[in-house]
């Protein structure tokens, strides 16, 4: 019958919803999340209060770590010993805070991620900067509440001189919620205190120029000011952290090493070495030929030794991208405000911590008001005493008892209990002339100190006052110079900042597989020669493109619908010399049975540069250049064609050369590039020559005055060619039928392209077979335009040549006029003409 009386029907969701609530709130508030006022958990506060409480200062000896963790889980937090001395582990790691609060002796672990000893071999004492949060305490600043048995009281929050908050910062996981605040510089906090102080009505701008960023205690770099200024402004952001490197060169090997001096905060030094050597070992980073650490007790000092002539910016870019070398930090400045969890800005934080201090110091004021309010009292009794000396002795020498002295003091004077106490209880050598002066002057002193404490209290801007001289006090006696180097720019690594830049050779099969390989694979032979192997085909395919780019060049890709698309060199796949490469198609979007015609290198997208197109039905088109800066996915309309029509060939141009067009059948036309009006990138354009019967324009060569002693080399697809000189080309008006520029007989067949050249060039040729040829133009002669030509290739019986190229060697770059970089390779390309 009881226990059915004691029985409560509850719903269980709601119990449950409750219950879970319940603990949630005990995690965020009473375990994993700061106090904004002292920036401290409850298990740090109660460390420091237990070595407070036992006199484990910074200027007395040692004590066992394990005699400080028996203390605080005996007393105030009844928890594993492990997570406690874990506390007091991390307080007094350099590489974990950036002010260490606990002094230790022994093993406290390392960077490296190794442990520390067992707490019974080290020993640990508070640092000076942790008397600084507990100043005070013992002057009713701040409330007590029962410890975990309501056996002895313990502080709710710590009077905390300094901002702890933000000057070390804090992790933690509650429920539902994190907190993740960056350490910071001490000296530039405070700064950013005492101008809050000063002017309240101080602007964001303003505070950040004081406080710039966070200051971790391992240094590296922090990279671009975005995210520290939404964290600051908003409570949340990210950071990105970088290693601190110098590149050193041996003297006799000349070779370079990448050291590593600073790595980003809570990255583990050891795994980072570990993650490199991996990296190296499964060859995804190429160039290092060593990795050692010699960090010592100086300081940290990784050593990343590099093959000959590789560039360091290269592997160092693979660090970044590929490590730790480069991490970044989520900033989550989440702290206890009111028993409730808050995200806070910067001017927030500040704002609570002085608001804090003030009433710190009014409490602490008040205190030592009540203390020599307490003194003055009994002064003023013993002064009365002097006073009327003879008459307070006789009055006790007649007194039968102390307690008929005291009453017959009380009575006679006018005093209090305390006082006439104070009286009785005063020795006779007070009576001297000396000591009577002394309490004189003692009670004319605390007089004037009641009248400062009053006047203090009265005054908000005396305890400001108070706040600023005592934090300027800990920035003298703290401060030091900043660690982490806040770089402005943002520093985004790319997987192209992890590219090495060189020339390539990209060649394109008529079914659409492309490729790339190093320029330097195909080796220069004399007139005559076979040529080798540049792509191996299948029977129904050949080789139709080849150009020579740079690796870090943008690649447009004109197709014969008259769409463009956009690619980089180094995102083609590079394969080896007689592999046919990756299908188009699997690269970009390409629409049904649309055909790449023209891939253009472009360096960079200016807006004094055009693009000009020639169609094989003779149509022409000036675009500027910056219109097709952005090309969508699935491509954008590069030119309007009329129907039937195909784009061939495009050409990036200054808007102020000549334009020759070549046909299949042999002809050219040259005319002024002004001749062709700028127009829009849907546009269709203007008629550049005019064909006879099944003739079709097969190239286009934008004529360069600064090309010097150039001239016009035809290929037909024969494998025949010759040179002309250019001025054999007279210009004419836009539109016309053009004249001869070299026989299309049986022999030579129709024109494959046109290219202007030098003696200073090479040319490569490529046939429908998949052979490649590489010649020296200065081993032809110049001929005239009404001639033939001579054989450039031998080649067999049905292979024919669909492709040609201009390749300049790199040479050293000179710096233009205009501060950019001339660029040293060229490119055109040409097309198999007679294939749909």
């Amino acid at each position: 019958m009881l226990n059915q009386l004691n029985k409560v029907s509850v719903n269980i969701e709601d119990e449950m919803k409750r219950s879970y609530m319940d603990y949630a709130m005990s995690v965020i508030v009473g375990r994993a999340l700061p106090d904004v006022r002292d920036g401290l958990k409850p298990v740090h506060r109660r460390c420091l209060f237990a070595m407070y409480d036992m006199s484990n200062d910074w200027n007395k000896p040692y004590k066992k770590s394990a005699r400080v963790v028996g203390d605080v889980i005996g007393k105030y937090h009844p928890h594993g010993d492990t997570a406690v001395y874990d506390t007091l582990v991390r307080m007094a790691q350099d590489f974990s805070l950036r002010y260490p609060l606990v002094d230790g002796q022994g093993n406290f672990g390392s960077i490296d991620g190794d442990s520390p000893a067992a707490m019974r071999y080290t020993e640990i004492r508070m640092e000076q900067l942790a008397h600084e949060l507990l100043a005070d305490i013992d002057k009713e600043t701040v409330p007590y509440g029962p410890n975990y048995d309501d056996s002895l009281k313990e502080p709710l929050v710590l009077p905390s001189k300094f901002p702890n908050l933000l000057v070390n910062g804090s992790a933690g996981i509650a429920v539902g919620m994190a907190t993740n605040i960056p350490p910071h510089n001490l000296s530039e906090v405070i700064d950013g205190i005492v101008a809050i102080i000063d002017n309240p009505q101080l602007t964001f701008e303003e505070l950040v120029e004081l406080i710039p960023g966070p200051d971790f205690p391992t240094g590296g770099f922090i990279y671009g000011r975005e995210g520290i200024m939404k964290a600051y402004s908003t409570g949340r952001g990210i950071i990105q952290m970088r290693a601190k490197v110098q590149i050193e060169t041996q003297k006799k090997t000349e070779r370079q090493s990448i050291v590593v001096t600073e790595i980003p905060y809570q990255v583990n030094k050891a795994r980072l070495v570990e993650k490199i050597a991996e990296l190296v070992k499964e060859k995804k980073i190429e160039g290092i030929s060593d990795l050692r650490d010699e960090s010592d007790r100086e300081g940290m000092r990784v050593v990343i030794e590099l093959k000959k002539d590789e560039n360091p910016t290269i592997i160092l870019n693979h660090l970044y991208k590929q490590t730790q070398m480069q991490s970044s930090f989520g900033i989550i400045m989440l702290a206890i405000v009111n028993s409730r969890p808050r995200v806070l800005t910067l001017r927030e934080t500040i704002d609570f911590f002085i608001e804090h201090r003030k009433e710190i110091v009014t409490r602490r004021t008040i205190f030592d008001l009540k203390k020599a309010e307490a003194r003055a009292h009994i002064l003023e009794g013993l002064k009365i005493a002097l006073d009327n000396l003879d008459e307070v002795i006789a009055l006790i020498k007649a007194s039968a008892s102390p307690a008929e002295a005291k009453a017959g003091l009380m009575e006679r004077f006018g005093l209090s209990d305390l006082q006439a106490q104070a009286i009785l209880d005063m020795r006779l050598h007070r009576l001297t002339g000396l000591e009577r002066e002394k309490i004189m002057e003692e009670l004319r002193e605390i007089l004037k100190y009641i009248a400062r404490l009053k006047e203090i209290l009265a005054s908000e801007a005396e305890i400001l006052k108070i706040i600023v001289g005592e934090l300027v006090e800990l920035k003298d006696k703290f401060g030091d110079k900043r660690r982490s180097e806040i770089v402005m720019q943002t520093a985004d690594i790319s997987l192209e900042d992890t590219i090495v830049e060189e020339d390539m050779v990209v060649t394109i099969s008529h079914t659409g597989y492309i490729k790339r390989n190093a320029v330097t694979l195909y080796r220069a032979q004399r007139r005559g020669g076979k040529g080798k192997t540049g792509m191996k085909t299948k029977e129904e395919d050949f080789v139709e493109q080849l150009f020579i780019a740079s690796t870090k060049d943008y690649l447009m890709f004109f197709t014969d619908a008259g769409k463009v698309y956009w690619l980089k060199v180094y995102e083609i796949p590079e394969a080896g010399r007689a592999a046919r490469g990756k299908a188009i198609v699997n690269l970009l979007n390409l629409a049904a049975n649309e055909k790449i015609t023209t891939i253009l290198p472009v360096k960079e997208f200016v807006d004094d540069k055009f693009i000009m197109m020639a169609t094989r039905n003779g149509v022409v088109k000036k675009t500027n250049m910056m219109e097709y800066s952005h090309p969508r996915v699935g491509g954008i309309i590069a030119v309007n064609l009329d129907e039937g029509d195909k784009l061939i060939t495009v050409a990036l141009t200054d808007g102020k050369q000549d334009v020759l067009l070549a046909s299949a059948n042999g002809k050219a036309i040259r005319f002024k590039e002004e001749d062709v009006r700028t127009v829009g990138r849907v546009s269709r354009g203007v008629r550049g020559m005019t064909l006879e019967g099944e003739d079709v324009v097969i190239g286009m060569e934008i004529l360069n005055e600064n090309f010097t002693d150039s001239t016009i080399f035809t290929v037909t697809e024969n494998g025949y060619g010759k040179r002309t000189e250019i001025s054999e080309y007279r210009s004419q008006s836009r539109g016309g039928k053009g004249v001869i520029t070299i026989k299309t007989t049986e022999r030579n067949g129709n024109v494959v392209d046109i290219k202007q050249v030098n003696d200073d060039n090479d040319l490569m040729l490529i046939t429908d077979q998949g052979k490649i040829l590489r010649v020296p133009v200065a081993g032809f002669s110049i001929i005239g335009r009404n001639t033939q030509g001579v054989r450039l290739m031998v080649k067999e019986e049905n292979e024919r040549v669909v492709a040609v190229a201009r390749l300049a060697e790199k040479e050293e770059q000179d710096e233009s006029e205009d501060g950019e970089l001339d660029e040293m390779v060229e490119l055109e390309s040409g097309e198999e003409q007679g294939e749909e």
